[in-house]
């Protein structure tokens, strides 16, 4: 397990796991390469393009501002779990992990290239991402259809490494119901990646997170995505009046689903116990340098 390296300050103590983070790193680099695809990056934020024409063009219903949080997803999340599945359609513990690590640099990668994040201050940036990464984290599962198998969830998250209260294992039996249920739930409403462009959005920019220097800015991005999802919705879904009130209302049950929670299932064995929250600032600076995409 990779040991933790303290700095020590006059005002304060920071802690940075740089083997954790290389690790998180190197999978990412990894899975990069395999399912990127013909994606090319253009050199301003948010702008991402296939090799062909550009499918967002062609949608009648996509405001400018959703087309640009689309083409800032770095790949297709449709092929992320299809990549991990064995011949037995059950994705191995290290699988588990290696994906776990790609949805969640998947989620930093795109809010480094959606209209209005990369203008924040940093702090602002990463105050946010620290606030919602677990929510991101629970969409972008559901959105690739992530599978969920409790038995390799367990070993993923260290259960079988040493003997252990029956408790304990109840409990983590139980976020991994919780989990499951509100991945489920997302599905069950066959949200299409407009909406789940949307929704991050919505839970990205949230004014809750502490420390925001201009909470008022923060919150007019989030109302903007709003209007945006409703807008779409009311003109891609008519049929179904109450879609938007459905998917707002998932949003809330996300936050059952806690980050410890999420770590202790998905990224001990990467990270230990480093919190994902210390990763985040150094994720944040470090991801533009990863050349996971093809280049153009």
């Amino acid at each position: 397990m990779c040991e933790c390296i303290t700095y020590v300050g006059v005002k304060k103590c920071y802690i940075f796991n740089s083997c954790c983070l290389s690790l998180l790193i190197d999978a990412q680099q990894q899975w990069g390469m395999a399912l990127a695809g013909p994606l090319k990056r253009r050199s301003s934020p948010g702008q991402y393009l296939t090799n062909g024409s550009d499918p967002y063009n062609s949608q009648p219903y996509l405001s400018g501002f959703i087309s640009l949080l689309l083409r800032a997803e770095p790949y297709p999340t449709s092929r992320y779990g299809a990549q991990c599945m064995q011949g037995n359609n059950l994705m191995g513990i290290e699988n588990i992990c290696e994906l776990a690590a790609r949805l969640l640099f998947s989620a930093v990668e795109w809010a480094k290239n959606i209209p209005f994040f990369p203008d924040l201050q940093l702090m602002d940036q990463v105050a946010l991402l620290r606030m919602s990464w677990s929510e991101l984290f629970v969409l972008n599962a559901a959105q690739c259809s992530m599978p969920l198998h409790v038995a390799p969830l367990l070993a993923a998250a260290g259960l079988h490494a040493s003997p252990m209260s029956a408790e304990r294992v109840v409990a983590f039996m139980d976020h991994i119901r919780v989990f499951q249920e509100q991945v489920e739930k997302l599905k069950a409403l066959q949200v299409d990646t407009a909406e789940y462009s949307c929704l991050k959005s919505i839970v990205l920019f949230t004014s809750d997170a502490m420390g925001l220097s201009d909470v008022a800015h923060v919150e007019s991005i989030q109302e903007k995505s709003q209007c945006a999802l409703e807008e779409y919705v009311r003109n891609q879904y008519p049929s179904q009046p109450n879609r938007f009130g459905r998917l707002l209302l998932r949003l809330p049950s996300l936050r059952i689903v806690s980050s410890p929670v999420i770590e202790q299932l998905f990224f001990v064995r990467l990270v230990g116990k480093t919190p994902i929250e210390t990763l985040l600032r150094d994720m944040l600076l470090s991801v533009k340098n990863l050349k996971y995409l093809q280049p153009g």
